[in-house]
């Protein structure tokens, strides 16, 4: 990591850390408690969103680093 800011990389991270724990428990809550205990279709498509959401955090994460040059 040559001329990376690295406070601007840890800040990218926390956001990242941040969005990806909320869709991890959105996604959680959604399959398990509201598709498979309360039998609704509707958490079949919040749960996948919320693993959209969370896969594109990271890559929204990885994209400023290589756009950064590191």
């Amino acid at each position: 990591m040559s001329d990376v800011d690295l406070a601007a990389v840890k800040r990218r991270r926390n956001v990242m850390m941040i969005a990806n724990v909320a869709a991890a428990v959105t996604a959680i809550a959604a399959i398990v408690l509201y598709y498979f205990k309360f039998a609704q279709s509707w958490a079949l498509v919040a749960f996948v969103l919320a693993l959209l959401v969370g896969f594109g955090a990271q890559i929204w994460f990885i994209a400023g680093l290589r756009r950064k040059g590191a």
